[in-house]
């Protein structure tokens, strides 16, 4: 046998090895990650179209809503799809109730909310994320989604401020403000991906803004809340006590991830 030559059984062992190696598909990464922007630490949550679905929960049906990450875990169904990770919704009144544009599959439970008023939600715009439960997500200002949507979503809630408008910071937010909160929101990427973020410690609207426009890329981005800022990760075992939640947005595992559309 000639020097470099192997026999035929390693070589065809061989080359199966390969063949498989090539063939299978790498698990995809976990949907929540550590992640830091400028001296700020956050963790970052992707959903991805095709891989995931986004669903709005308040509560089991006819109840009042579930006011901790906690009781959503345990009044899960094992027959429904995996969770990927949940977060806090839109904002809500002192019962859980949202006080926004609210849709849970299909179902509208408030509309759009157009008042003046006091506080985060009616910093104008405010936004809505929204959408098909499998694809098709989107963040808009109050006023584009009005004018926009024909069809009602899959999903949809109301919050305020928008941070990001179309690459631009909400013009209300200063770049650093004196005030520091934990603070969560949600973005959509170029690609479609809808990226959820909050922070591991107090930040100010601008730090998180930047981030979405500068760190993950997304030319639209929705604040969701301050100090109640909750996430459920199973993956990492993380369930987020703390003040009283409303509106919870829960991203699901699919079974089988459906093929994903290239973006216009």
């Amino acid at each position: 046998m000639r020097p470099g030559i192997l026999p035929a059984a390693p070589l065809l062992a061989l080359l199966a090895s390969c063949s498989s190696d090539e063939s299978a598909e790498a698990p995809p990464p976990p949907p929540c990650e550590s992640a830091q922007f400028e001296d700020a630490v956050f963790t970052h949550c992707i959903a991805v179209p095709g891989r995931n679905s986004v669903h709005m929960v308040l509560g089991p049906k006819g109840g009042a809503p579930y006011r901790t990450m906690s009781e959503l875990a345990v009044n899960r169904s094992p027959d429904k799809p995996a969770v990927a990770f949940a977060v806090n919704g839109g904002m809500f009144d002192a019962s859980g109730q949202p006080i926004g544009y609210y849709v849970e599959e299909g179902e509208r439970l408030h509309t759009l909310n157009t008042n003046e008023g006091p506080g985060n939600f009616h910093m104008k715009p405010n936004g809505v994320f929204y959408g098909d439960a499998g694809e098709h997500w989107h963040v808009r200002t109050s006023t584009e989604f009005a004018a926009s949507v024909e069809e009602r979503p899959d999903f949809g809630t109301q919050s305020g401020p928008m941070l990001v408008i179309d690459g631009q910071l909400h013009p209300q937010i200063a770049e650093d403000g004196a005030s520091r909160k934990l603070r969560n929101g949600v973005g959509i990427d170029r690609t479609g991906a809808a990226h959820f973020v909050i922070s591991d410690e107090p930040v100010s609207f601008g730090k998180l803004a930047r981030y979405f426009r500068d760190g993950l890329k997304c030319d639209n981005a929705l604040f969701l809340d301050g100090s109640v800022s909750s996430l459920w990760d199973p993956e990492h075992g993380r369930v987020d006590g703390g003040p009283p939640l409303g509106p919870l947005i829960v991203v699901e595992k699919r079974a089988k991830a459906a093929p994903r559309k290239e973006a216009p």
